[in-house]
């Protein structure tokens, strides 16, 4: 044989075509990722101001006018409803002046991201030195001293979606990328449905009494972390089901390109360059990070909005996937080598 005729031998054009699908998610990845994080730097944060009323106005226009547009600033009545905003999520920031003296507070919560709260003081701290001011900084929800950098809800989800499209792509490789009829897919689901409590579970219990990483209640990441799993595992197996084997590089292109660096997670949201931030809360990886957070730092608030899109994700994976199974034909159903009716 001619080294041609080696060469097509042993690449085949099916996985010529499969190793440029490689070739092309590498590239996504790198894209994705440095795009979205290699340079952040906050843009429209959402941020209150409490202040005499006509001082009000002037820093909050003083604000709005900061070059590149970092705050998002509005007035706040008191105290109390900035801290209020701020642990409901509604706003990540806030300035409350003092007119009695030259000494100001700034609010901030670090359980949302210490890289954003760190931002936060070093911005505001300028602004008000060119007043001839200064500023104290106080964390309204600080987060845990085990919990470096806030990283670890956005880890505990990462590992939460890799658990749930490894565990649908291993379903898939073992008896077929599309499930043969309803009754399959049914079971797939349902096995899939258990390893989610499991998954959800293991997290749950790594993160809190092993690590102590995170705070906040062990049922409500368990529920959580079933529910991320779920969600991704199932639109995995919908994707198989739409696709083949196509389908596991598609998840990863979901999940893992689009959905990790767009999470919030080393950077939050507000920093993050237009496009990755307005994909971030709609994806699995997003929706997850925001919601370990809530649970484990604003007393679970603010939640709903993030489990509706893992609920939608959950729920579309389940239909495409039995609606898929059970299109198939007969004849498109594949028979084992010792089947008596593939034998004739």
């Amino acid at each position: 044989m001619t080294l041609v005729d080696e060469v097509k031998t042993a690449v085949t054009p099916r996985a010529a075509l499969l190793v440029i699908g490689v070739l092309a998610l590498q590239l996504l990845f790198i894209a994705s990722y440095v795009g979205a994080l290699h340079n952040p730097k906050p843009k429209d944060v959402a941020f209150g101001v409490v202040a005499p009323a006509q001082a009000g106005s002037q820093l909050v226009d003083q604000l709005r006018g900061l070059p590149g547009k970092p705050l998002d600033p509005r007035t706040v009545k008191d105290e109390a409803t900035a801290r209020d905003q701020i642990m409901n999520r509604k706003i990540d920031g806030a300035l409350i002046v003092d007119p009695a003296s030259k000494k100001d507070t700034l609010l901030v919560a670090s359980g949302g991201g210490t890289v954003l709260s760190s931002a936060l003081t070093s911005l505001t701290t300028k602004v008000e030195a060119s007043e001839q001011r200064t500023v104290k900084t106080v964390d309204v929800a600080p987060a845990s001293a085990q919990d470096f950098d806030g990283l670890s809800a956005f880890y505990l989800v990462v590992g939460w979606c890799v658990g749930g499209y490894l565990c649908a792509s291993i379903l898939a490789i073992s008896a077929g990328s599309r499930a043969a009829n309803r009754e399959r897919a049914v079971v797939r689901l349902g096995a899939m449905a258990l390893y989610s409590i499991a998954g959800g579970l293991g997290g749950a219990i790594i993160v809190g009494p092993i690590l102590g990483a995170l705070p906040g209640s062990i049922v409500a990441l368990w529920g959580l972390g079933a529910l991320v799993v779920f969600a991704v595992g199932a639109i995995t197996l919908a994707l198989q089901a739409l696709t083949g084997i196509i389908g596991i590089g598609l998840a990863v292109l979901l999940v893992v390109i689009a959905g990790n660096p767009s999470a919030g997670g080393a950077f939050p949201l507000p920093m993050l360059p237009p496009f990755w931030e307005a994909i971030g809360p709609g994806l699995p990886p997003g929706a997850g990070t925001w919601a370990a957070r809530s649970i484990a730092y604003f007393k679970g608030n603010a939640m709903s909005g993030s489990l509706q899109v893992l609920a939608i994700w959950a729920i579309l994976g389940t239909v495409v996937t039995l609606v898929m199974s059970s299109l198939r034909r007969p004849e498109e159903v594949p028979t084992a080598p010792d089947d008596p009716a593939a034998l004739g």
